[in-house]
């Protein structure tokens, strides 16, 4: 292995993709997906307008994104998932819903945010349950670290806001301590800690079944100064 190769946060998995996902990636793609090139991508040509935007980051089955996109037809939504089958999914979702405020990146948000999307181009950016890499020897593989928070506040407008939110206590703490280190970040939280679950996120299945778990969930706010 290459030593200069950066750490992924996340593992491609051959998971299972039906037909119907496979016809969506091939003949939804040109409507709703935007391909990682070597440049920038003018999201007002992307989108046909300018208007407020909404950057999701790992949509897994693209519930939060879907619905929120289905409900808020004057903002724009960008979604960035690797895995297939979560995009076909979402595709699906789009072409049933005629979602005209939906586009798709397929690809590694870390390099998607660093070649194809420009700084100040969000008002909100969410990233709901990423993978807490629990052991303690994939904690390095974490998504949220000192480095990405100060990417993601590059990428939000003034008074933009970055929503996180994750079932594993330990990886909680440790967005809140990067979180709070990063001086273009003011926390929305009325004692610098967490936030009361927002009214508009859906519960996705990943939640759900936490919550039969008795798993805990932490939210965190965030504006950019």
């Amino acid at each position: 292995m290459d030593a200069r190769r950066p750490i992924r946060s996340f593992v491609l998995r051959a998971g299972r993709i039906t037909a119907a996902q496979e016809r969506a990636l091939k003949d939804l793609w040109p409507t709703f997906g935007l391909r990682v090139a070597g440049a920038a991508i003018d999201l007002d040509v992307a989108f046909g307008r300018s208007a407020p935007r909404c950057l999701e980051i790992g949509f897994g089955a693209g519930e939060v994104i879907g619905t929120l996109a289905e409900s808020n037809p004057h903002i724009d939504y960008l979604g960035i998932e690797v895995h297939r089958p979560g995009v076909g999914r979402l595709l699906l979702r789009a072409e049933q819903a005629k979602l005209a405020n939906l586009r798709v990146i397929c690809h590694d948000a870390v390099e998607a945010l660093a070649i194809a999307l420009p700084d100040r181009s969000f008002d909100e950016i969410l990233i709901f349950f990423p993978d807490p890499w629990h052991k303690k020897r994939h904690h390095k593989r974490r998504l949220i670290d000192a480095s990405f928070v100060e990417i993601l506040a590059d990428k939000l407008r003034p008074q933009g806001v970055l929503r996180l939110a994750t079932d594993w206590q330990a990886y909680a703490e440790q967005m809140l301590q990067v979180c709070n280190a990063c001086a273009r970040l003011a926390t929305q939280s009325t004692d610098g800690t967490y936030v009361p679950r927002p009214g508009f996120r859906p519960a996705t299945r990943f939640e759900r079944r936490g919550s039969r778990l008795g798993h805990g969930v932490w939210d965190l706010a965030y504006e950019r100064r």
